[in-house]
């Protein structure tokens, strides 16, 4: 399951990060987002764009392309 599968106020566990690119893996990583990292699904934008996610009391917009790319456990 990859993060945009995810439904509004869903919860899942970041499990694989490796399909993103470096920059971007880097940038989320300092954001807080790493493997394990429990994320909240605040809102998903319509017609593919963000979805806004709450990670360690943090909000964090990832685009669509990103969160594809994301490998997660819903609990």
């Amino acid at each position: 399951m990859v993060l945009s599968d995810l439904k509004q106020g869903e919860k899942a566990t970041i499990k694989d990060l490796s399909s993103l690119n470096q920059l971007v893996k880097t940038r989320l990583m300092n954001l807080g987002i790493y493997l394990g990292s429990e994320v909240n699904v605040k809102t998903k934008m319509p017609l593919g764009g963000p979805c806004v996610v709450e990670c360690n009391g943090q909000r964090i917009g990832i685009r669509l392309h990103e969160a594809n790319s994301i490998r997660v456990e819903k609990k």
